[in-house]
């Protein structure tokens, strides 16, 4: 019998690698994203997490070409479907931007062009892209934002931005990225001041986009509870470096970095006794201009030691092989994190436990 052959590999959707992005100040280039990689296949939805200042928008504005600072730098590689992003000119660019890759922008009052009316900014997308009538765009309009849930869709079309209710805007906002069927969605805080309800709406849909137009997602969020609902890998972001990555569940269930850990903390318990309070990470992320020679969560972590402070850890280096004292491993297959505790050994606390990590014990 002949031997079985391997199924090919399939090539990812997006591959970044080494994604570097600073600006000129004080006579000098600052870094605010630095040798960010991650892979995005098709229809998966990766999260992108971190407080606010941690580099996530403004590595997907990057992506999308969309940075036009003075003097600004960006390094590395984008390979959407092999097709280099990094550096491609404003005229390629557009022509991806709309039909293959598009953006739900953190602030649909503020995306949104106030003068004109939601439909006739949908419509436009449409025919920049599509061969289509104005009568045919706007009947794609009216069709896309019923699919998105808004009611009266053809009425709601008419109106201007500043007449819709946040959620409707977030609806519409999402409709106009979907409007040519794009591959890749980057949604930047696509739940940000909306009510607990409409999140959940706004969520459900973004987990529909996959089965229904076969969209690959990368959601950008500060909010780890969304990430747990939403997302099949997770990138954490800390101070423009990535902190951790991995399969979301495995992430959660065993978290290599502190802040991670940190990060989890902070969520709500489901069930069992509530905290009086929960836990907060103590201090702030460092500006650009002052971040510590070694780890840049060394000054916030209750885990520092002498092997954190000389130089930064590497990079999601995997320890999949190293195990804690009962056998089990630090981390799971496919978990990277940038910090020396796993490769020696130090437990962090698993997700389930409410650990103050800002206050507790410095590791010995």
């Amino acid at each position: 019998m002949p031997a079985e052959t391997a199924p090919p590999m399939t090539a990812p959707l997006l591959e970044v690698r080494d994604l570097c992005v600073s600006f000129p100040s004080r006579g000098r280039m600052i870094p605010i994203v630095e040798h960010v990689s991650f892979t995005l296949g098709e229809r998966d939805i990766l999260g992108l997490v971190g407080e606010s200042g941690s580099g996530k928008s403004v590595t997907a504005m990057a992506l999308m070409g969309l940075i036009d600072s003075p003097g600004v730098q960006i390094t590395g590689s984008a390979l959407f479907r092999g097709q280099e992003l990094v550096g491609l000119p404003q005229k390629q660019l557009r022509r991806l931007r709309g039909r293959e890759i598009a953006m739900i922008f953190q602030d649909p009052m503020t995306a949104f062009t106030p003068v004109y009316t939601i439909g006739w900014q949908i419509d436009e997308q449409i025919r920049a892209h599509e061969r289509l009538s104005r009568k045919q765009a706007r009947a794609r309009t009216v069709e896309l934002l019923a699919e998105m849930g808004v009611p009266d869709p053809a009425r709601t079309a008419d109106r201007y931005p500043h007449q819709l209710s946040g959620g409707l805007r977030q609806r519409a906002m999402i409709a106009m990225a979907l409007s040519c069927n794009p591959s890749l969605l980057i949604a930047d805080e696509p739940t940000t001041a909306l009510d607990v309800t409409v999140q959940a709406q706004i969520l459900d849909l973004i987990r529909s986009l996959r089965s229904t137009y076969g969209s690959s997602v990368l959601l950008i969020t500060h909010d780890m509870g969304v990430v747990a609902e939403t997302c099949d890998t997770t990138l954490v972001l800390y101070s423009g470096r990535v902190a951790e990555t991995g399969p979301t569940d495995a992430l959660f269930a065993h978290p290599g970095h502190p802040y991670t850990a940190a990060l989890l903390a902070s969520i709500p318990p489901l069930d069992g006794p509530r905290p009086h309070r929960l836990p907060a990470i103590a201090g702030a992320p460092p500006a650009p201009l002052e971040r510590p020679a070694g780890c840049a969560f060394a000054p916030r972590c209750s885990y520092v030691h002498d092997s954190c402070l000389p130089a930064p850890p590497p990079p999601l280096v995997p320890t999949d092989n190293t195990k804690y004292p009962s056998g089990a491993p630090v981390l799971q297959p496919g978990q990277f994190a940038a910090c020396v505790l796993p490769a020696e050994g130090t437990p962090l606390p698993p997700r389930l436990i409410n650990t103050d990590l800002s206050s507790g014990e410095p590791h010995q």
